[in-house]
């Protein structure tokens, strides 16, 4: 597995992938080594496939977890191995389609009230604010703050892409007596890591996770909490005050509309535009 490994880390430097890709593909590489006696390389599709059946019946991974291993296992076989397979020889499983749980704004305020901790809450409002990635936000440079174009400067985010998301006067309040706050001021991260923040590298992205985990069990609002559904919350709340598609789909980064379109479900604006036909009908009463 050593040379493989280093082979494929090639691989995915030529492309420029990622670190989370780099991780997700290895990963994968690693539990289908340990699933198989026999060498990767000397695997059969057919393998492929019952290793993939396996994932949905033994392990129960949803459809979008095994894709994300169904493509690294592609990019393996396809890119490293340069095996003369076809692509319908490792097809993917059709992806489910879930809608994110999404907050009221009144909770999103409950959740935010209930940080056990000031660098909790900054973290909390920054990514309500901004509809950012937990990674993105645990990246965070004091020089990506825009005070002057009130600006937020996302560097890399997902696929390498930057963006700019409009700075809230009330998160740069915040940020600023976040700033103030920290003992040792740090000079490039605007989340410093280490037990006092005080390090010279940054949160890591289980911070960020922590921080929606805590302040969910202290808010008391009985739906689940991940850091993405603060991002889903920013898109549906935007589009729920008015904003247009295209400019969510800006903010949060998305490079087909697509993406973005699912906030019309989940917003009461769009949702709840039209009335049930049983509230037009005559209906004796009891």
């Amino acid at each position: 597995m050593t040379h493989y490994e280093k082979v494929t880390r090639e691989e995915i430097a030529r492309r420029n992938y990622t670190e989370g890709t780099t991780r997700a593909y290895l990963r994968a590489l690693h539990e289908l080594a340990a699933y198989f006696p026999q060498p990767p390389e000397k695997l059969t599709p057919e393998q492929i496939r019952e290793y993939s059946a396996h994932l949905a019946t033994d392990r129960k991974l949803s459809g979008n977890s095994i894709n994300q291993i169904v493509g690294a296992l592609r990019f393996f076989y396809f890119t490293v191995l340069n095996k003369p397979w076809r692509g319908h020889q490792l097809p993917y499983p059709k992806k489910s389609r879930r809608l994110p749980i999404i907050w009221s704004p009144e909770e999103v305020a409950r959740l935010i009230d209930a940080a056990p901790s000031p660098f909790y809450r900054t973290i909390l409002m920054t990514l309500y604010a901004t509809g950012m990635r937990r990674a993105e936000v645990a990246a965070l440079k004091l020089c990506d703050v825009d005070s002057a174009r009130m600006v937020l400067h996302v560097q890399e985010g997902k696929g390498r892409k930057d963006r700019d998301i409009e700075l809230s006067p009330v998160l740069l309040e915040e940020l600023r007596q976040h700033y103030r706050r920290l003992r040792r001021k740090p000079a490039v991260w605007l989340f410093p890591g280490g037990t006092r923040h005080s390090a010279d590298t940054p949160i890591s992205e289980k911070v960020v996770w922590h921080a929606c985990r805590e302040a969910a069990k202290r808010a008391g609002v009985n739906k689940p909490l991940h850091p993405h559904t603060l991002r889903h919350c920013f898109a549906t709340h935007l589009l729920e005050g008015g904003a247009d598609l295209r400019t969510i789909q800006l903010l949060l980064g998305h490079a087909d509309l697509r993406e973005t379109m699912v906030y019309i479900h989940l917003s009461k604006r769009h949702v709840g535009a039209t009335k049930s036909p049983l509230d037009a009908l005559s209906l004796r009463t009891n």
